[in-house]
């Protein structure tokens, strides 16, 4: 750009225009996006744009849009093209007197962008680590190396249940799959590296956790799922190193052995799983 720190501000957002990246800040506030106030600010390397257009809006506004590289951004990455127009965070809506000012910074930054294809690494850091959210049926936390998964007890299915809370190294994973809960069956779910089969159904899938309404908000639950993703693929090429078993709580552990008796008396649970569930639990502690 001509000049270091010059500033492009539009409505819930400002782009801060540095000479190798451009800085965005999301504003707060009651009509931003909750997604916006979530995320603070991106910081976008040049190197991680495909290009830029500027376009008229609606009711007296344009709009200026930066594209990124494919895979440059573990937030786009993770949202899959489900993310709604007003969420896009790389969209900024600017009023119909502010063209010209936006036109020239476009024509500014154009020279500066090759229009690269995919990429093979991110090259917009990802949301940090440590991350939680409260799913349907489980509260979901990341805590920039392990994926927990703890079932409550009126949402999860009698599968989750039976198979215990769930703790998932980074390095056991390959992706993720984020569902938006805007839409129907919305769920976050972790790929393995093994290749391990899982239920079609994410509410009977233990490496799965569930929305619905209220529950795994896009605010919440996406910027939780780039941060996993972004883990995963910094650490692609690492070792595989088994993770070591967290401790229980012995409140936690007795009241999981409670619900499984439940289970058993209800049917749900065979005298075989039963002791070898319960057996596995006693372990933990």
């Amino acid at each position: 750009m001509s000049r270091m720190g010059d500033v492009l501000a539009g409505f819930h957002a400002a782009w801060e225009f540095e000479s190798d990246s451009v800085l965005i800040r999301y504003e707060r506030g009651i009509r931003t996006p909750r997604l916006f106030q979530a995320l603070g600010e991106r910081r976008v390397p040049l190197d991680a744009i495909a290009g830029v257009t500027l376009t008229p809006g609606r009711r007296g506004t344009v709009v200026v849009r930066a594209e990124l590289r494919e895979g440059a951004d573990p937030l786009l990455d993770a949202a899959a093209g489900q993310l709604k127009e007003t969420c896009d965070p790389y969209r900024l809506v600017l009023p119909a007197d502010k063209e010209t000012l936006a036109e020239y910074y476009v024509d500014e930054l154009r020279p500066l962008l090759d229009g690269g294809g995919p990429v093979d690494r991110h090259l917009v850091a990802a949301p940090e680590a440590p991350r939680q959210f409260k799913a349907y049926d489980a509260k979901a936390s990341f805590d920039g190396r392990t994926v927990s998964f703890r079932w409550f007890w009126t949402g999860a299915s009698s599968a989750k249940w039976k198979a215990g809370d769930q703790v998932f190294d980074i390095d056991e994973l390959s992706g993720v799959e984020w569902r938006s809960p805007e839409v129907f069956e919305g769920h976050l779910r972790l790929l393995r590296r093994d290749g391990a089969g899982a239920p079609a159904q994410a509410d009977q899938d233990p490496a799965s956790v569930v929305f619905g309404l209220g529950y795994g908000p896009v605010h919440e639950s996406l910027p939780f799922a780039a941060a996993v993703l972004g883990a995963i693929r910094r650490r692609g090429a690492a070792a595989v190193v088994p993770a070591a078993a967290p401790r229980r709580d012995p409140a936690d552990i007795a009241e999981r052995i409670r619900h499984l008796g439940e289970l058993h008396q209800a049917g749900l649970v065979t005298d075989e799983e039963f002791s070898t569930k319960k057996a596995e639990l006693l372990a933990e502690l």
